[in-house]
């Protein structure tokens, strides 16, 4: 690893940070007791209407993912117009402008501006979320390229982990610094600002897109220091060959090629799988979770499932390159399947013995462990492995695009379900985990230490 590369890599992650860190702010204490800060300046018979609660507390939550949705559509054409390091250097705008409009939310209508900042924040990350994982699979050593594809994970978890701890009451969870602790994402927007500025656009892009041959042949020396790149500069070719013979692919072609079709379902899938195992159930929800498992002090319990996140996706990292992409999806799938079980058997019978506490609150650390093993650290960066140069700017667009779709279904139904459903709401992620375990064993590929051409051969096969 050199110093360039490991520069390049941090400083794309820190888009992910910003994402994690968003993901996470909205549940601090706060408000996850039922009364938003910005609902204070409403009048009072609104402010407490358990349904006009319910409705901004959802929306808080899920109108990020509506941003994202929107803007996860345009990462393709962004980052091949502007390059993937100017692409993600411009969109850091978005950032800051999401963040101040929060950080400056106790100045004006306050419910109305947190929300257009979590909105203008998620059109960032729908973007940051597509662009990262590109350029980071695209800068990679082929050895390396899941354990630097796993940072990405690494990166969000940091985040919520960041945002849990901040949100404590006698840090900025209280009255007066809320507005700071919204808005403190746009310090890491600022500097993957600066740092962009010293990182190398991507050898492939140069190479494949632009036809640059000397200077990707610079950048991947940068990259590599001083190992021979004409390894990596003949694969090139044989994309860039790949790509020119089959024209540029549309969204569109994705889904009517046959061509294209099975790669595209897998990469729809693990992003569906993602999103609705119900991991984002437990990071939006998880205090009153543990409130509801007679956790004295939750906010606490909730940090500590913030420490598991992060401390089991550095052990993803060590493992992703050994054990392989398609066996540790498995493996984390069906574990969080006998958790959400074990979950749900704890929190309903919890009435009848005191002990079954500890039984949800197990199954909640499980369920956290085993999403980090695989389900959440690989859909981030396989999309990027399942395609060529060609289709996979659409791809990750297509999938990204999915991603957030799911995430802002999560977000804003959860609630309502849980509030229908009560204990046995984990029995409808148990049924999906069941399906998306299926799916994975038959039809997800082993992409680990595979060309980008060799992946795409065997789709073709």
């Amino acid at each position: 690893l050199t110093g360039t590369l490991v520069l390049s890599v941090f400083t794309a992650v820190l888009g992910f940070f910003q994402y994690g860190y968003s993901l996470g702010v909205i549940n601090a204490p706060q408000k996850v007791k039922g009364t938003l800060p910005p609902l204070t300046d409403i009048s009072e018979d609104l402010a407490t209407s358990p349904h006009i609660l319910t409705m901004y507390w959802s929306l808080s939550v899920s109108v990020f993912a509506i941003g994202g949705m929107v803007s996860s559509f345009t990462v393709g054409w962004i980052g091949d117009r502007l390059g993937r390091v100017k692409a993600m250097l411009v969109v850091n705008v978005l950032s800051i402008a999401g963040n101040l409009l929060m950080g400056l939310a106790k100045f004006g209508p306050s419910h109305i501006l947190i929300i257009s900042g979590r909105a203008v924040t998620g059109l960032y990350c729908g973007l940051s979320s597509g662009l990262v994982p590109m350029y980071v699979s695209e800068v990679s050593p082929t050895a390396l390229r899941g354990a630097l594809g796993t940072l990405h994970q690494l990166a969000i978890v940091t985040g919520i982990l960041f945002s849990q701890v901040l949100g404590l009451d006698f840090l900025l969870g209280n009255d007066e610094m809320w507005p700071l602790l919204l808005g403190l994402s746009g310090v890491a927007a600022l500097l993957q600002f600066f740092l962009l500025l010293l990182c190398p656009e991507s050898p492939r892009y140069l190479y494949i897109k632009l036809g640059k041959v000397e200077e990707a042949k610079k950048n991947l020396k940068r990259l590599r220091g001083n190992c021979d790149p004409m390894k990596e500069i003949e694969e090139m070719e044989k994309e860039k060959q790949e790509a020119a013979s089959e024209k540029k692919v549309s969204i569109k072609q994705l889904f009517t090629s046959s061509k294209y079709r099975q790669a595209v379902i897998v990469a729809l899938m693990v992003q569906i799988s993602q999103q609705f195992s119900g991991i984002n159930a437990i990071f939006y929800y998880s205090t009153n979770i543990f409130e509801r498992a007679g956790v004295e002090q939750p906010v606490y319990a909730t940090i500590g499932v913030g420490v598991v996140n992060t401390v089991f996706t550095v052990i993803s990292v060590l493992l992703v390159e050994k054990a392989g992409r398609r066996s540790l999806f498995l493996a984390g799938l069906m574990g969080m399947l006998v958790s959400a079980v074990a979950m749900t058997v704890g929190l309903v019978l919890l009435s009848q013995f005191a002990w079954m506490s500890y039984v949800s609150m197990v199954a909640i650390f499980l369920f956290v462990i085993f999403f980090e093993v695989g389900p959440g650290p690989i859909p981030w960066f396989i999309v990027a492995e399942l395609f060529s140069q060609g289709p996979r700017p659409a791809a990750i667009a297509v999938a990204g695009f999915c991603n957030w779709a799911c995430n802002f279904i999560v977000g804003m139904c959860f609630q309502y379900i849980a509030d229908l459903c009560g204990p046995y709401v984990f029995v409808i992620f148990a049924g999906l985990l069941l399906v998306f375990f299926l799916f994975a064993y038959f039809k997800v590929p082993e992409t680990k230490g595979k060309s980008f051409e060799e992946i795409a051969a065997a789709f073709r096969r």
